[in-house]
Parts: structure tokens; sequence; C-alpha cells
């Protein structure tokens, strides 16, 4: 779907607080990738830049989907069919470098944020147009199955050009990060076109550079239950905020709601929180960082050290707000009456 707006609006959406008089307005342009509606707010920027940039960041985003996406005929699906056949295929350094990131935070996270799982999301039935669907779970004996196999990006090689893995049963899916590694690539494109004030919203999650004018942008994070806002932040400069939670994609069956986040350590959807939220500089940590807090559940102080994270927010199971000390300074709790549970980030 391509659907651009270009037009003179006033910043106001699920996720940006910013508001009021005519001083205070911004160019937002709308498109459609992943699925999802993305937003981008410029500050201080004439309408004819801002319909010159518009159309490179779609075709960024675009880019980003066709190379990535891990059900439909993409660069992904073909080095998973050449994983699974067993064979090696080669990859561009683009291709590589993305690969090679995904490694990273794995790694960093403990493979609770696990690219390779690819597998066991099309297991959950994940990986297809209709997830949301109500459906029986998938048999124990092939979650058992897979976690006796347990692919992670460790499995993966690249040498030469050229990538293989040690392990058949890697399937790669990078839907726990492409978000982030877009919003990114976007940032990058507004710096180089000279763009110093703007954020780039992707169903919810962003980055933000520059200001908003003499003020921070003013960003709202969903409540996970409620159609409100949880908590807001004041981002400037360049920072992102990035949530994973249980509210958007998941299905229910038998009263049960189980979201996309699985937890590879047992095969099952993650269930010890409702939803995190992390601020970061970098978009794709952020959004893998995200996952992993999520999955980690009451060990995230752990999870966010290892990967190098001071601002932390956890809403558990039973609603209670978790966060560091560093979150804390930044976000204001609107939407939540109890006292959050502060938890130190047991850094070196």
């Amino acid at each position: 779907m391509k659907t651009v707006l270009h037009s003179l609006v006033l910043v106001i959406g699920l996720s940006l607080l910013s508001a009021c008089g005519n001083q205070d307005r911004a160019l937002q342009a709308k498109f459609y990738a992943f699925g999802t509606e993305i937003d981008v707010s410029l500050y201080g920027v004439d309408e004819e830049t801002a319909a010159q940039t518009i159309d490179a960041l779609e075709q960024s985003f675009s880019e980003v989907n066709d190379l990535w996406h891990a059900w439909q005929p993409s660069v992904l699906t073909k080095i998973n069919d050449a994983i699974a056949a067993e064979q090696s295929i080669a990859v561009d350094d683009n291709v590589a470098s993305v690969i090679l990131l995904a490694q990273k935070l794995a790694k960093d996270s403990g493979h609770l944020f696990n690219p390779a799982a690819g597998n066991l999301f099309a297991l959950w039935g994940y990986e297809q147009d209709d997830w949301f669907e109500s459906r029986p779970l998938p048999p124990q004996a092939d979650i058992d199955a897979w976690l006796a196999v347990s692919p992670t990006m460790d499995d993966i090689v690249i040498e030469n050009g050229q990538l293989t893995s040690k392990n058949s049963t890697v399937r790669l899916g990078f839907g726990g990060f492409a978000k982030g590694y877009a919003v990114d690539n976007a940032i990058a494109i507004l710096q180089q076109q000279g763009i110093e004030n703007a954020v780039v919203n992707i169903g919810g999650d962003l980055r933000a550079i520059g200001t908003h004018g003499e003020r921070p942008w003013i960003i709202g994070i969903r409540h996970p239950r409620h159609d409100r806002v949880l908590a807001s932040v004041a981002v400037s400069d360049d920072e992102s905020v990035f949530s994973s939670g249980d509210y958007e994609r998941f299905f229910t069956y038998e009263g049960k709601r189980y979201p996309h986040i699985l937890d590879p350590r047992t095969g099952y959807p993650a269930d010890q929180a409702m939803s995190s939220t992390v601020i970061h500089e970098n978009a794709s940590l952020a959004d893998a960082a995200a996952t992993a807090i999520f999955v980690a559940g009451s060990n995230w102080p752990t999870i966010a050290a290892e990967m190098g994270l001071d601002m932390v927010m956890l809403v558990t199971e039973d609603g209670q707000v978790e966060m560091s000390p560093a979150m804390q300074k930044r976000v204001r709790l609107t939407g939540h009456d109890a006292e959050p549970v502060i938890r130190e980030i047991p850094h070196e």
C-alpha cells in the first residue's frame, strides 16, 4: 500500500503528546510498511523539503521490508531455504551487516532475543497473515523437538561473503528488530538531508532527533491493558523509545492470551510481563532489547546489564510497574496509581 500525506498538521498521535499553539506545529507525513502506519514528524522544515524527503523514507522502509520478510519471497526466505538444504549462500555486505548485528544483539541478550527461532514462530502460527485467529496450541511433541535442537544465532557463520549454518533447523526471522533497523536507516536519511529535528514513529516505537522547537519531544508510552497512556517521557537530541507487549499481536485459546513474543527457553509465549519499554540512542538495539527484557521478566536487570542498558521499564504480569533508577528520572507515570518498584541494573 502506498499512501503518503504531505500536509502541515499539529503533531498528535498515540505516541506523540506534543501539543498546543501554532508555534508548536510540525510537518507530518504518513505511509505504510511492515503492516503498520509510519508517522514522520519534521520540525522547522518547509513543505517542499519535507516532500522531497518522504519518498526516500518510504522507499527505505519498503526495501527493508522486502529484504527481511519472513514468509513472503525475500532475501531472507532465500537464506532460510539454503540453510534448510544445508547449503551455503552468497550474501552482500549490507545483508551480512544486518545478520552480524542481529547475532551480536542475540548474544548480548543471552539469546532471549533469538532471530534464529523462525521455525518456532512458524510452529505457533505467527509467520502468516492471519496469526491473530484463535487456534489450538501446537503439539507438545513439536515444541520439545524444537527445544532439542535449540537453534541460535551462534549457529550462523559468514566468511568471504558466504553464509552457512552449523544447524539446519535455524530459520531466521527479524521481526524482533527489523523495525528498529528500519528506523535507524530512516534517521540516517533525514540527517543526510540536513534535517535536525524529527521523529520517525513506526506503530508507536520511535526515534527522535533534535527538539520540538524550544522544547523536547513528549512521548507517550502505551498502557498494556487500557486505551490510555501509561507514562510520558521527554526526549531530545537523539533517543529511541521502543516497547514490546502482549497487547498487539496475540491470539486467544480457551480464554488465555498467547502473545507473539516467544521464550526460546520454554518454547512457549513469554508470560512474566505485560509490556517492556527501553530508551536508548540506537533504535535497533532498543527494539531487540525490549523483546529480550519482556522475555526475561523478573530477571530483566541482568539482561539490561548485559545489553548495556540504563533506562528500562517493565509492567509485570500482575500489573506492577518496575523500572531502573535512570528510567525513574525520565518518565512520568500518568496511568498508574501505585508507586513503581525501582530495581538497580548491576553494571560493573
